[in-house]
C-alpha cells in the first residue's frame, strides 16, 4: 500500500471542476471529495478507512458512484486525453491506436464479471485497454478473463464510437 498521496494542485482541480461541478449546494467541498476518492485509489485503502481528514466514506463512496453512473470518469479521462495531445501538438483524436489485454487475479469480495482463462490459468478478470501512440488510454473494457481477447476488444473498441473520428487502423 503507497502511503504517499499529493491532493490537486487549483490548476488541476480548476480543469476538473469544468468537467464534474455541477453548481449544486453542497456540506462538503467538492475538491476535498474528489480527493478522497483519488487518494483511495492511490493508496488502495478500503472506503470505511478514508482517511479522517476527508468528509464519511460514505459521502465520498456516494459521490463516485454518482460519478460512475453519469460518465464523469469517462468524461475527464476523454478531455484530458484531448489536452494532453493538444499540449503536445497533435491533433485532438488519434489516427492510430494500439490494443492489449492482460488477465489479472481477483481480489476477495469481487464478484462481478469473473472467469478463467483457460490459456493463462488465471481466474480472475481480463483488462482490455486502448492507447494512442502517445500511450495515452482512451478505452479501458474491464470483462471476466473468460472473455476472448477478440471479444473484450470489441467490447473496449465500442466505448471510441463518436470519439475517435480519424481512426483508421
Amino acid at each position: 500500500m503507497k502511503t504517499h498521496f499529493s491532493e490537486l494542485t487549483d490548476s488541476q482541480w480548476q480543469f476538473i471542476a469544468k468537467i464534474i461541478n455541477d453548481q449544486r449546494k453542497r456540506k462538503h467541498n467538492l475538491q476535498v471529495i474528489v480527493n478522497a476518492i483519488f487518494w483511495i485509489n492511490a493508496t488502495g485503502c478500503q472506503w470505511r478507512n478514508l482517511d479522517s481528514k476527508y468528509p464519511p466514506w460514505q459521502t465520498v463512496f456516494y459521490h463516485f458512484t454518482q460519478f460512475k453512473l453519469r460518465g464523469i470518469w469517462e468524461e475527464l479521462l476523454d478531455a484530458l486525453v484531448v489536452f494532453e495531445r493538444k499540449r503536445q501538438d497533435r491533433e485532438a483524436t488519434p489516427s492510430l491506436l494500439v490494443i492489449d489485454s492482460q488477465s489479472v487475479k481477483t481480489v476477495q469480495f469481487v464478484s462481478e464479471e469473473i472467469g478463467i482463462d483457460g490459456g493463462k490459468k488465471i481466474n480472475g478478470r481480463k483488462r482490455t485497454i486502448l492507447v494512442d501512440k502517445l500511450g495515452l488510454p482512451l478505452a479501458i473494457k474491464v470483462t471476466g478473463a473468460n472473455i476472448s481477447d477478440n471479444q473484450s476488444g470489441i467490447l473496449a473498441i465500442d466505448l471510441l464510437k463518436g470519439k475517435v473520428s480519424r481512426l483508421k487502423k
